[in-house]
């Protein structure tokens, strides 16, 4: 682990590079990122952050959805090498401040957590699925 105090680093409210989005993807073990299809979810992205030490990426996340009716958390991902350190809470944070003006009442908030970081989200305010009144969450990879 590599320790970063909160004074050195800053918070951005964009995407990071393509480059960077896919290696640090790859770093947290979640495979290879074609760069083109990174290029156009970046930029459909309704709101980023990112955390940097001097130019270095640290630690992302970011909004998709429509903008409306429907938002989702995704690829919150901190390098390995400083996750435990509160950057990931931070991201939230950020992402949390970005949804309490953009998501109306009555908006869904959504978003799938990664093996083992369920309780990590449900600090936020997000139950997990299946409950007693909703099914379990679905997904399908092309």
């Amino acid at each position: 682990m590599t320790y970063v105090k909160k004074e050195h680093y800053q918070v951005f409210h964009q995407p990071p590079m393509v480059t960077e989005f896919c290696a640090l993807r790859k770093q947290a073990e979640w495979g290879e990122t074609c760069p083109e299809m990174a290029r156009q979810s970046l930029q459909n992205s309704l709101y980023s952050v990112c955390i940097r030490q001097s130019q270095k990426l640290l630690a992302m996340g970011r909004v998709v959805g429509d903008g409306a009716m429907y938002f989702y958390i995704q690829d919150v991902i901190v390098e390995p090498v400083y996750q435990g350190q509160g950057l990931g809470h931070e991201i939230m944070l950020n992402i949390e401040r970005y949804l309490q003006t953009a998501a109306n009442k009555g908006a869904t908030i959504g978003l799938m957590a990664a093996q083992g970081k369920t309780g990590f989200y449900l600090r936020y305010g997000y139950i997990e699925r299946p409950s007693a009144t909703l099914g379990p969450g679905m997904c399908r990879f092309a």
